[in-house]
């Protein structure tokens, strides 16, 4: 009797490992095909893993080997190219492999729902089309009256028939049987075109060579940053590329950074390509996301768009990727699997041998260093197209100068002048809620979060204290516990600028986007609606604002409070801070008119500023490049950060210094292991933080070192007693 063979199954568990089953009794014929889900015993439940492979031995004896109950899929739900980036992403980034396939999985797929599943639809045969329905009606009015139904529809579902007809299903298997209608199975649509193709503008020169570039691409993997200024025309380089793509029959995988601006890119992409677009993001209803993962695994949809997890999208044809806004943190994951789509996307489309195309008018550094060693080919968009032109900026110092509610003088006039004009006026303020603190003005005291080491927000508009960490809230104290004073709000948030301007302006409509205005579904893009209008209006906003939106009627742009990310402990800061103002400048002055923009500090003479303002975002990163390279900071090393949390201070460091004498021994290379040190925000949601950072030369030496010490954590005195996770590639020092 010939041996069972053995199923290397991933299971959704924070264990780092693969799990052995025996294969289920009689298995259909092939279908033991890694990337097919199976259904396993697991302690005392039934859970759905992915086959990752199939070995004729174990490490487990024969009278431990459990049996696989079943295998749900003739064919992998997860390709041979899909599950190989998944296995490199799973090794890469240190994380346990059956999360990492959850994450590739709509919710339905990861519980054992149908993958195939197909929608039905009925339609009328050419003898139906061809039947007197007037003489049906008189022997079988149900059956004329289905009939009749299905020659006004191209394909009714279920649903239509029932909403026509009521009970209808009688009549329809009668008409059936005679040949009159037929049933058909599809997948579901997807988001359908547009009846009329609206035509884009004609490009200008630098347009025409980046999109000849990438067409240049075509068929083989190459990486090519597109560096537009804001407001150059990197969407239409987008969409010119993409139809070449569905032109060859191919499928084109759009990344943006957030679920805001889906909306805008489906409109825009689907009245411009005239195909279906499938979208994969994280807010959409478990039905929906898993119809859009079908009709992307189908092909039915030759271009997907979706946030960082749509990076996992199984696609039929692929023939390019596209990140836009590369430099975006969005797309680095911060919680559980610690991955970046954007680092992904360049490493699935090398696999894939496909051009990725990372497109922004700020790049990040990483990204400009591989385009300075020739890594990526550079693709520049150094103007507007047609008569626009990048808007005026200076900076507005004030000292000095009280203004109102955080609104200098020279800021308010301009507002004036602006709107006077016809223009619509947009003011950045990275700070929501009405104030930052609620505070004693007698004794200095103020609210401050009992689980976080952070001060409570007052939001006016619910009278409540809420923390932005921890998302606690609490009534606000009306006199201090300290002195009996009163309680004041001090400082300002967009909740604030709002009610003032409403105020100061009331002839104008004030319009705030930020994450509390937007909560509800569909809020943003009718907010945004409003100020695509073109009639003038305030719009006050946080860094939602700054993501890719096209604003053509904004002439002013206000930033309320460029001080916030100067003094950053992060050594990102200053990067993010320069990408935040050039991002939220660009949305002055895209059309016709020109645009100013007005940058309020009380530090006008900070080098960052200074140089953003004398040589652009270009001049900035040079010199920041030349600091990175100076005090060893990425690009120029490589790091990984393990994190520890618990609910008293000591755990995390025992932990910690654990972890620190278990790597020593095994650095080499020129890897350093820094720390323990507590993090930025020390307590955060009841918890204790600390971490440990560990900084190599090469990236290659760095995981010669986590090959080894990586499978050690798990097993480190301490580590029962606290949360841990290993963050390769992070993003922040936090």
């Amino acid at each position: 009797m010939s041996k069972s063979p053995i199923l290397r199954v991933a299971i959704d568990t924070p264990l780092a490992r693969l799990f052995d089953y025996a294969a289920p009794a009689g298995p259909p014929p092939g279908s033991l095909v890694p990337g097919v889900r199976v259904r396993v015993p697991f302690g005392p439940r039934k859970v759905v893993g992915v086959l990752i492979e199939v070995s004729d031995q174990s490490e487990l004896p024969p009278n431990k080997l459990r049996r696989a109950l079943s295998i749900l899929d003739t064919q992998p739900v997860l390709d041979a190219e899909l599950l190989e980036l998944l296995r490199w992403a799973w090794r890469y980034y240190r994380h346990p492999p059956g999360e990492v396939l959850a994450a590739a999985l709509p919710a339905s797929l990861r519980k054992g729902g149908d993958a195939l599943a197909t929608v039905t639809t009925w339609h009328v045969t050419p003898a139906g089309r061809a039947t007197n329905l007037t003489a049906m009606a008189r022997r079988a009015p149900k059956q004329a009256a289905v009939l009749a139904t299905l020659c006004r529809t191209d394909g009714a579902t279920d649903e239509v028939l029932s909403r026509h007809e009521g009970s209808w299903r009688a009549a329809a298997k009668a008409l059936l049987d005679k040949g009159l209608a037929e049933k058909r199975q599809s997948l579901s649509a997807g988001v359908a075109p547009p009846a009329d193709i609206t035509p884009g503008p004609q490009l200008n020169a630098a347009q025409r060579d980046a999109v000849t570039a990438i067409d240049a691409a075509a068929g083989r993997f190459e990486s090519l940053l597109l560096h537009g200024i804001t407001g150059s025309g990197k969407t239409e380089v987008y969409l010119h590329a993409i139809e070449s793509v569905i032109a060859r029959g191919e499928q084109a995988l759009v990344l943006v950074p957030e679920i805001g601006l889906t909306p805008q890119t489906i409109r825009r992409f689907s009245n411009r390509l005239g195909v279906p677009l499938a979208v994969l993001h994280s807010g959409l209803a478990a039905g929906k996301r898993l119809s859009a993962w079908r009709q992307a695994r189908s092909g039915e949809c030759p271009v997907v768009v979706g946030t960082r997890s749509a990076v996992f999208a199984a696609l039929k044809n692929p023939g390019i990727i596209v990140v836009d806004e590369e430099h975006d943190a969005s797309f680095k994951q911060h919680e559980g699997f610690r991955y970046s789509a954007r680092d992904l996307a360049v490493v699935r489309a090398r696999k894939l041998g496909i051009p990725v195309v990372l497109g922004s008018a700020t790049p990040s550094l990483e990204s400009l260093e591989n385009a300075r060693r020739e890594r990526y080919r550079l693709l520049p968009l150094p103007q507007r197209p047609g008569a626009a032109k990048p808007p005026s900026v200076r900076l507005v110092d004030t000292r000095g100068e009280p203004g109102e509610s955080g609104i200098s003088g020279n800021l308010l006039r301009a507002m004036q002048r602006h709107l006077t004009a016809g223009g619509q006026v947009l003011l950045f303020l990275n700070r929501r809620g009405f104030a930052p603190a609620w505070f004693c003005t007698e004794c200095g005291w103020s609210a401050q979060c009992m689980r976080c080491d952070a001060r409570m927000t007052y939001h006016r508009q619910r009278d409540l204290l809420r923390c932005h960490h921890c998302s606690s809230e609490r009534p606000p104290e009306n006199t201090c516990p300290d002195c009996s004073n009163p309680l004041i709000p001090v400082g300002q948030g967009t909740e604030r600028i709002e009610e003032h301007l409403a105020d100061r302006f009331p002839e104008v409509p004030v319009i705030r986007i930020d994450r509390d205005s937007t909560r509800q579904r569909g809020e943003l893009d009718r907010l945004l609606s409003r100020v695509r209008s073109g009639d003038p209006c305030i719009l006050v906003g946080t860094q939602m604002l700054t993501k890719g939106h096209h604003f053509p009627g904004v002439t002013l742009v206000g930033v309320l409070n460029a001080d916030q990310g100067l003094f950053g402990t992060d050594f990102r800061a200053n990067e993010r801070l320069a990408q935040m103002i050039v991002q939220v400048s660009g949305r002055a002055g895209r059309a016709e008119r020109a645009g100013e923009v007005l940058i309020q500090t009380s530090c006008p003479e900070h080098p960052l500023l200074t140089r953003l303002l004398e040589d652009g975002y270009t001049g900035f990163a040079g010199e920041a490049l030349d600091e990175r390279r100076a005090s060893h900071w990425p690009p120029y090393t490589s790091l990984a950060l393990l994190r520890a949390n618990a609910m008293d201070n000591d755990a995390p460091f025992a932990y910690l210094g654990a972890a620190l004498r278990a790597g020593e021994p095994l650095a080499a290379d020129g890897v350093e292991l820094l720390g323990p040190a507590s993090s930025v925000m020390q307590r955060r949601a009841g918890r204790y933080r600390a971490q440990l950072l560990v900084q190599s030369p090469t990236r290659s030496a760095l995981h010669r070192f986590l090959d080894r010490w990586a499978p050690l954590l798990p097993d480190l005195a301490g580590a029962r007693k606290v949360r841990w996770s290993l963050d390769v590639d992070p993003q922040d020092l936090q």
